[in-house]
C-alpha cells in the first residue's frame, strides 16, 4: 500500500527534506477525563457574580466573593471542594423567586439563668455558642443569641431577638430553605445554662424555588458530567430530568447526571422516590441531617466526581462523606428502612463507630421501564458512569484514528486513509479489550461473537455498528451458608 502524506504536497518541485509529524499512532490505552461539575443555587446581593452566568469555582474564598458569605452557592462550593479539590467545578446562581417566601424558626426561651454558661445552638451544622451571665433574663438571652448568630460567619439564616423569642429566617426564599436544621443541643457535652430552657419550633415553611428551566437555558450546550441542584420541586426535577434525557441522546451526547438530597422520614422519602423514575438522577437523603441538604448533595457529588472518574465501575460503598455531621442515633434509618428506600430509587448511607457518614449504596431513581414493569437495568449509578465513559472513549478513539478517512467495502484492496467494516471491527475489538484490561468490560468472546459492523444500505457515506459490551458488575452482596459440623 503506497504511503500517503497528510500535509506534504504531492507535486512539490523545490529541492529539500520535508518531514511531517503524524500522532495517530502515538496514543495508547484509554484516555482519562477530568469531570466538569455544575452547582446550581442562590446568591446573596453582596456576591460579585452575575445571576444565570457560569462562574468558575477555584476556592471557598472565591466562592464567598462570587456569591456572598452564607449564600447557598458558597456553602455548596465549600462542601464540594472539601470532598474533591481537583475537579473542574462551576457555579450558576439564580435570584430568589419574587413570589417566594422565607422559612423561619423560633427558639423560645424561659429564664432567668441561675448560673453563667454557654448557650449552644446548631444551625445547618454550624455551632454558635452564646455567653450567658448568671441572672440574664430570657429576653436578654434571646438578644445575645441573635447577636451571636449575626456575628458568626457562613450562617444560612439571619437572626432577631424580640422579647423571649429568637427568630431565625432563611437567607434565601424558597422550599429548599425549609431543610435547614436548627437544634439547641447536638454534641453530648452541650448544656443549656442552669435556669434557662430553650424550645425550637418550625415557623413558616418557605415556598417557591427559582425555576430550573431558566438555569437550563443559561447552560446552553456546555458539557457538565455532574449537576448538583437544591431545587427538587416536581416542576424543577421534571425539567432537569427532561434536559438530561436529551443530553444523553445520540445527537447531543453530552452525558450528565444530577445529584440531589433532601430530608424526611423513611415514609416520605420512599414516596418521594416512588414518584420519580429517572436513571439520570441520584438522591442521597437523610431523616434529620444537621448539615444543609445542599451540602449533602454537593459532598456526594464531590465523591462521585473523584472516585467515579478514577474507575467508573468501582462501587462507592464505605466511602466517607467528609465534613458531614451524622444524624442523631434516633434519626438514622434502620437496615430494614434502608432496604425499602433502595427499592424506591433512594440511595443510603451509614454512620460508623467514629461518627463518620459513609456511603452505603448509590442508586439512580430509575425503577420501571416504559411499560411500568420493574426494571433494574439502570439501578446502579456505576452503570451510567460506565456507559458514559465507554461512549466517550469510543467517540474519541474513532475521531482520532479515522479523522478524514474514506469509506470502502471489505472486498476493496487496502488503500491509504480508507476504513472498511473489517478495519472498524478490528478497532472496536481492540477498544473493547482495552476496556476489559481496565476492568470496565468483561466476556470479550461474547462481544466479538455478537459484534456487527456494516455499511449502511441507503447512505453510502455511513458505517453502522452494533456494539454488545458486557459491563462489569459491582460486588454489592456476599452471601454464604456456613454448614458446620460438631
Amino acid at each position: 500500500m503506497p504511503i500517503s502524506f497528510n500535509t506534504i504536497p504531492v507535486n512539490i518541485r523545490t529541492p529539500g527534506q520535508y518531514v511531517e509529524f503524524d500522532a495517530s499512532r502515538a496514543r495508547k490505552g484509554l484516555p482519562k477525563r477530568t469531570p466538569r461539575v455544575l452547582l446550581l443555587g442562590q446568591k446573596l446581593a453582596g456576591g460579585s457574580a452575575l445571576n444565570l452566568t457560569l462562574t468558575r469555582i477555584v476556592s471557598p474564598a472565591g466562592a464567598l466573593a462570587s456569591w456572598g458569605a452564607g449564600s447557598m452557592l458558597a456553602q455548596m462550593s465549600a462542601a464540594f471542594l472539601k470532598a474533591n479539590p481537583s475537579a473542574e467545578v462551576w457555579g450558576l446562581s439564580q435570584a430568589d423567586d419574587a413570589a417566594g417566601t422565607y422559612s423561619t424558626w423560633t427558639v423560645t426561651l424561659t429564664g432567668p439563668a441561675t448560673s453563667a454558661g454557654a448557650m449552644p445552638l446548631l444551625i445547618g451544622g454550624r455551632q454558635v455558642n452564646t455567653a450567658i451571665a448568671s441572672g440574664n433574663t430570657a429576653a436578654q438571652a434571646a438578644t445575645a443569641m441573635a447577636a451571636a448568630v449575626t456575628a458568626a460567619s457562613d450562617m444560612p439564616v439571619t437572626a432577631a431577638g424580640a422579647g423571649d423569642v429568637l427568630t431565625l429566617t432563611a437567607r434565601h426564599k424558597g422550599l429548599a430553605g425549609a431543610g435547614i436544621d436548627v437544634r439547641v443541643r447536638y454534641y453530648e457535652e452541650d448544656a443549656v445554662p442552669s435556669g434557662l430552657t430553650a424550645v425550637v419550633a418550625a415557623g413558616v415553611v418557605g415556598a417557591t424555588d427559582p425555576a430550573t428551566a431558566a438555569a437550563i437555558a443559561a447552560i446552553g450546550d456546555e458539557q457538565f458530567d455532574l449537576i448538583v441542584t437544591p431545587f427538587i420541586s416536581s416542576a424543577n426535577l421534571t425539567a432537569l430530568e427532561a434536559e438530561l434525557e436529551a443530553r444523553w441522546g445520540p445527537t447531543r451526547q453530552q452525558d450528565g447526571l444530577a445529584i440531589i438530597s433532601t430530608r424526611g422520614t423513611s415514609g416520605s422519602l420512599a414516596s418521594f422516590g416512588d414518584g420519580r423514575n429517572s436513571q439520570f438522577v441520584c438522591c442521597l437523603p437523610a431523616k434529620a441531617p444537621p448539615n444543609l441538604s445542599w451540602e449533602w448533595a454537593a459532598t456526594t457529588a464531590g465523591i462521585v466526581a473523584h472516585y467515579g472518574y478514577i474507575d467508573p465501575a468501582r462501587p462507592f460503598q464505605t466511602l466517607t462523606l467528609p465534613g458531614l455531621l451524622p444524624p442523631a442515633e434516633a434519626d438514622r434509618f434502620t437496615r430494614a428502612e434502608r432496604e425499602l428506600l433502595l427499592r424506591d430509587g433512594v440511595s443510603t448511607f451509614t454512620v460508623d463507630a467514629g461518627g463518620k457518614v459513609n456511603i452505603e449504596r448509590l442508586v439512580t431513581m430509575y425503577q420501571e421501564d416504559a411499560g411500568g414493569n420493574a426494571d433494574t437495568a439502570y439501578l446502579n449509578l456505576n452503570t451510567l458512569l460506565i456507559l458514559s465513559y465507554a461512549r466517550w472513549t469510543l467517540r474519541l478513539r474513532f475521531a482520532q484514528k479515522f479523522p478524514r478517512h474514506k469509506l470502502g467495502s471489505d472486498s476493496d484492496l487496502p488503500r491509504p486513509n480508507m476504513v472498511t467494516p473489517k478495519v472498524a471491527r478490528a478497532e472496536l475489538i481492540a477498544w473493547a479489550r482495552d476496556l476489559e484490561a481496565e476492568g470496565i468490560f468483561e466476556n470479550i468472546d461474547q462481544f466479538i461473537a455478537d459484534l456487527q459492523v456494516e455499511r449502511d444500505e441507503s447512505n453510502v457515506d455511513q458505517l453502522n455498528a452494533l456494539i454488545p459490551p458486557d459491563l462489569v458488575n459491582q460486588l454489592i452482596v456476599f452471601a454464604a451458608q456456613i454448614q458446620f459440623r460438631l
